[in-house]
């Protein structure tokens, strides 16, 4: 991992030098994973930041709290690491200034992510110095994956099957879905650990999956992101599990989402599932290189409007370190697909305070259409017991 994140930071330089681009600040956690290999668990919101300032034609610097040092300085390939306390004159703010050097003519920044407390410092610190984007340089980078990537999502793919599997075994009248959501975790958890060790870079990924369940039952399935509660099950209940925010291996994240129902299904349900499952498909049938991402979603919102729903969700987004990314597969969204590229594509309708469709997948796109990161059923899906 280390290795490639060097290779990304070197070819990263010379699109530097090629955009006029001498020095640039990433405070955004998925692009210094990207470039540096590490991340931290205390960020901004702990008022603890970690930074990449990375010259066009230098080596990088890492700034990161003391308290920290030893695990950044273990997990990054990055020389440079340098370490700033909370109290005395070693502030981050001093750091990051004495790394970007007293008089830069402009610094690069992610202007959509840089947090507010960073920018307001290099306002106040280097007054008049413009701020550039590098956003966009970084994306067109992250946009096309490795096949080094693409093999850390496939196991992200198997740990998301495993994780949907569990989610299915749990389904049984009268359990609540916080014990599905436990269910989840615990399957995901172990698929994750089977494919690490505990040596070298290896030994800093947990696991251990996280975040909030996504799951909504009932007549709450309409809600698209409710949270995984102590309601019971009950026979002809719709559930919707989506693990976009927790099937991710090695900083890799996946969209995938399955919807279930108990014992049976009522043919208004149905009918609503089966319209999310044939927009998810027709929209995945139109991916392939040369395509425009906005054609993609075009061919989703076809098949509702034939089936008479209406639809604000956009069809599916890049995927990558980041649970967002560019393109998106959305009107209005110009970007030409190409091969190596990984997306997360979604059928999904809402019938509010009644029930919902929904289905998603995680794939990327090959030379002649995609190939699937996620698998699981693509049909109606009922409990087991």
């Amino acid at each position: 991992m280390l290795d490639e994140a060097k290779i990304r930071t070197r070819q990263l330089q010379d699109r530097m030098k090629d955009h006029d681009i001498r020095k640039a600040v990433f405070t955004d956690e998925s692009s210094i994973a990207y470039l540096a290999g590490i991340w931290g668990y205390l960020g901004i919101e702990f008022g603890r930041p970690t930074m990449l300032v990375l010259d066009a034609t230098e080596g990088p610097v890492v700034i990161t709290p003391l308290m920290e040092s030893e695990m950044v300085g273990a997990m990054t390939w990055v020389e440079d690491v340098r370490v700033w306390d909370d109290i005395g004159p070693r502030s981050w703010g001093r750091v990051l200034e004495a790394a970007l050097g007293d008089k830069p003519d402009k610094i690069w920044v992610e202007r959509g992510t840089l947090p507010a407390i960073v920018r307001n410092h290099l306002d106040d610190t280097f007054p008049g110095v413009p701020l550039g984007d590098i956003s966009p340089v970084l994306g067109a980078m992250r946009m096309i994956k490795t096949p080094f990537e693409i093999d850390i999502m496939k196991k992200a793919g198997q740990i998301a099957g495993a994780m949907m599997a569990a989610a299915h075994d749990s389904l049984v009248e009268g359990a609540q879905e916080y014990e599905s959501a436990l269910a989840v975790i615990d399957a995901g958890s172990r698929k994750a650990a089977g494919f690490l060790t505990n040596k070298g870079w290896d030994r800093f990924v947990s696991p251990m999956i996280h975040n909030l369940q996504i799951l909504q039952s009932g007549a709450d399935a309409s809600m698209v992101h409710r949270r995984a509660s102590v309601r019971a099950y009950q026979t002809f209940d719709p559930v919707y599990f989506c693990f976009c925010n927790m099937a991710q291996f090695k900083q890799y994240k996946l969209g995938f989402d399955r919807m279930f129902h108990i014992g049976d299904v009522r043919d208004s349900d149905r009918a609503v599932q089966l319209a999310a499952i044939e927009a998810q498909q027709a929209a995945i049938a139109a991916i392939r290189p040369g395509v425009l991402a906005e054609d993609v979603a075009a061919a989703a919102n076809e098949v509702y409007r034939t089936r008479g729903y209406e639809t604000g969700y956009r069809t599916g987004r890049s995927i990558g370190v980041a649970y967002l990314e560019a393109p998106e597969l959305k009107h209005g969204d110009k970007t030409v697909l190409q091969a190596g590229m990984t997306f997360a594509v979604d059928g999904g309708i809402s019938v509010d305070g009644v029930t919902a469709g929904r289905i998603g997948d995680s794939v990327v796109v090959t030379q002649t259409g995609v190939e699937y990161l996620t698998d699981y059923p693509r049909e109606i899906l009922l409990s087991k017991a």
